[in-house]
């Protein structure tokens, strides 16, 4: 099984871009746990709840690590760990061990990477929308010490799904 993940600033189309993927291949797609997560709370999130989340996102993985059902053979993840990371870090200086030893257990084939050429949208959930720029390039940073592949991805509309199946099509692409 290829395991796949879609990674990007926030309002760039990787909850769309992974339910897409997944009908188009016909393989499973892993929704966003923390958006999910966050969105039941009450009150503002802490340290505390983002390791929770972490913990959710390595359990998912973990889940994936045998092959199921799957016509095309692939799987996408809405977000992983780097995500969850770089969140931490920027927020509040501080990321636990556990989550940086799953990082270097290599889980994903392919990254995609969601380019910031979308309008930003208004989410309650979503907290930086000027700093889109910043945190694609911190991403692409923490993507490309892991040593896997990745391809950004952008487009508008059918443009964007199709340039990700593309890459997915097309190994060459990878960088």
């Amino acid at each position: 099984m290829i395991k796949i993940a879609i990674l990007g600033p926030e309002s760039t189309g990787k909850s769309t871009l992974t339910k897409e993927l997944a009908d188009y291949f016909q393989s499973p797609g892993v929704a966003e746990y923390a958006r999910e997560y966050i969105e039941k709370l009450s009150k503002p999130y802490t340290y505390k709840d983002v390791c929770h989340i972490a913990r959710k996102q390595i359990s998912e993985q973990n889940f994936y690590t045998k092959p199921k059902n799957s016509k095309s053979g692939y799987v996408f993840f809405d977000t992983d760990l780097i995500i969850t990371k770089v969140w931490m870090e920027y927020k509040f200086k501080l990321v636990p061990d556990f989550l940086n030893k799953q990082l270097k257990k290599e889980f994903f084939d392919l990254y995609l990477i969601c380019a910031p050429d979308l309008p930003w949208e208004f989410d309650p959930v979503r907290e930086h929308g000027d700093d889109r720029d910043f945190f694609f390039d911190w991403y692409k940073r923490e993507i490309e010490q892991t040593l896997k592949p990745f391809v950004i991805v952008d487009g508008f509309g059918n443009q964007r799904i199709q340039n990700a199946v593309n890459a997915i099509k097309n190994p060459e692409n990878y960088k």
